[in-house]
C-alpha cells in the first residue's frame, strides 16, 4: 500500500512518555505513540518506518476513552483519543532524546 507523505507526517501526534511506556519500552521493544483518531495499522507502520528510518514488526491500537472532569459550568468531558503500541523488529530502537534512530 502507498500512502501520500502528507498524510504520513500528519499520523502520529505524539511519544507517549510515561513511567508505564518506558517499562513496556524495555519489557517488549515496544514504542508508545498518540495518534489521531482516523489513523490506521498500516498507516502508523508506514509513518514510523517514514520519520525514524527503523522496521517496524506489529501495531497494536487502543482506543482511550475521554475522563469526565467537572468544571465551573458543569460537567464536562474530554476528547478520545488513540494509542499506538509499535512493536520494533529485534535490534531496533527508537532515541527520542537525540530525535532520531539510534
Amino acid at each position: 500500500m502507498s500512502f501520500s507523505q502528507e498524510r504520513l507526517y500528519q499520523v502520529l501526534l505524539a511519544p507517549q512518555i510515561s513511567e508505564k511506556a518506558t517499562y513496556v519500552a524495555e519489557k517488549n521493544e515496544q514504542v508508545i505513540f498518540r495518534v489521531v483518531n482516523s489513523a490506521t495499522k498500516p498507516e502508523i507502520k508506514a509513518a514510523v518506518e517514514l520519520l525514524f528510518k527503523v522496521q517496524v514488526d506489529s501495531v497494536q491500537i487502543l482506543n482511550v476513552k475521554g475522563k469526565v472532569k467537572r468544571t465551573s459550568r458543569g460537567m464536562g468531558r474530554r476528547q478520545d483519543w488513540k494509542k499506538a503500541f509499535v512493536c520494533l523488529k529485534a535490534g531496533q530502537e527508537i532515541n527520542f532524546v537525540e530525535g532520531g534512530a539510534a
